[in-house]
């Protein structure tokens, strides 16, 4: 187990996705990792003031590794949903995000009523797929986690004619309007609060990751990173 003999982590193991998803997360060619959540993760790692590793798992496998021990933390566009609750225990939000629908370009879908009939996917199990369940006459095509790229398998089915249509948060389909094929239809203002996860009962540590969020959060050095990588997004914890 990785931990001293108080539960404090002797490294912050970090579970995540080998996936490039700008501006959350990306690789470049010396391997080094890129991105909001990437930066949060060393920020909150130093705010602990242990070393820290990114524990690469594929989507599916997130909340099995965690129960594992193969990590202390999932840091990974995890929505706190009712669902994943029952998996992990979260943190208080780093992040909160609107939905959006990806459609090809060109394409007459601008509302929930124009997707009706049309095959609408997302990832099983998540917000965003308990958001396109809302949209009444449309088709509900889950994806599974357990791909290297499932963003980009949703990609794929959208321009092979295979589903009409995908929900995702705007903060990972804005870039990918750049493409020349792909645009987002509408947006919807469901504010998903997205949160770490740690394994349940694990209540120290919990504490610690939540104090240590709570202090970037407090001294400024979280908005610095949103400004840095999403300038365009309004950052949601003024306030705090």
């Amino acid at each position: 187990m990785n931990t001293t003999i108080n539960d404090t982590p002797n490294e912050l193991r970090i579970i995540c996705c080998d996936l490039p998803a700008p501006p959350l997360f990306w690789k470049d060619d010396r391997g080094y990792r890129h991105g909001y959540e990437s930066d949060l993760g060393r920020l909150l790692a130093s705010t602990l003031g242990i070393p820290y590793s990114f524990a690469y798992q594929s989507w599916a496998d997130f909340y099995p590794a965690l129960q594992a021990g193969k990590g202390e933390i999932v840091l990974c566009g995890q929505g706190i949903s009712d669902y994943r609750k029952t998996l992990a225990d979260f943190t208080e939000p780093y992040a909160v995000f609107d939905e959006a629908v990806m459609v090809l370009r060109g394409s007459n879908v601008r509302s929930p009523a124009d997707l009706v009939g049309k095959r609408v996917g997302a990832i099983a199990n998540s917000l965003n797929m308990a958001l396109a369940e809302t949209f009444t006459g449309c088709i509900c095509v889950p994806f599974g986690g357990d791909s290297d790229d499932v963003l980009g398998d949703m990609v794929q089915a959208l321009r092979d004619g295979n589903i009409d249509a995908f929900v995702d948060d705007d903060v990972a389909l804005v870039p990918l309007t750049e493409e020349t094929d792909l645009a987002i239809g509408f947006s919807v203002p469901t504010q998903n609060r997205w949160g770490i996860a740690v394994k349940k009962d694990n209540g120290e540590l919990l504490a610690r990751v939540d104090q240590a969020l709570a202090t970037v959060k407090a001294n400024g050095q979280l908005e610095q990173i949103w400004r840095k990588w999403m300038p365009s997004l309004v950052y949601p914890f003024r306030n705090d």
